[in-house]
Parts: structure tokens; C-alpha cells; sequence
């Protein structure tokens, strides 16, 4: 059993159990959740109408808050010999799905 659900403009595949990575949301940790679900699959039956989507729901738990890996940026004109280093570090949510009910 699996699903494709929506969050910050990006899709995923989930299963029951599975923890995902995603951006930062706006909810604090332990909160429960809905998120959008786009398809969803239970062996050969494959929902994916408006319809039959709106029987499937998807929970999942924010279980931290964190920040990602440093990213570092490096901008350089060589016959200037200019340079300039940047970086930044992205805010994560760590969220567990619990359970897909088709």
C-alpha cells in the first residue's frame, strides 16, 4: 500500500511507517496532519479521481524540526581575482506517515 501526496509544492511517494524529509511547515512537533493525497495504491486497485480521493486519507506526525546540511556557494571573476564565498543552511521537518486508509 502506498500514496502520492502533496506538500510545498513538491510529491511524494509514501508508505505506512516511512519518515520523510520535507521543508519547514508551520506546525509544532508531535502536531497530527492531512496532507494532500494525489493517488493512492492497495495492491491492483489504483484510486486517482477526484471522487474516490476523497475516501482516501493520509496521517502523518511532524516528528522534529531541524536544519539541513550546509550548502556553500562560491562567485569568482578571475581576472579581478573577486570573490565571494555564501552559504546557507535550509529549515527541515522530519514527519512520519502513521497510516493510509483507502
Amino acid at each position: 500500500m502506498y500514496a502520492v501526496i502533496a506538500l510545498g509544492g513538491k510529491q511524494y511517494r509514501v508508505t505506512p511507517g516511512e519518515k520523510l524529509v520535507v521543508d519547514r511547515l508551520h506546525l509544532d512537533e508531535g502536531a497530527t496532519f492531512e496532507p494532500t493525497v494525489l493517488m493512492a495504491a492497495d495492491g491492483d486497485k489504483v484510486v486517482f479521481d477526484a471522487a474516490g480521493l476523497t475516501k482516501v486519507k493520509v496521517s502523518a506526525t511532524v516528528r522534529e524540526h531541524r536544519k539541513g546540511k550546509k550548502i556553500r556557494v562560491l562567485r569568482y571573476q578571475p581576472k579581478s581575482n573577486w570573490t565571494k564565498r555564501r552559504g546557507h543552511r535550509s529549515y527541515q521537518s522530519v514527519i512520519e506517515i502513521s497510516k493510509i486508509a483507502v
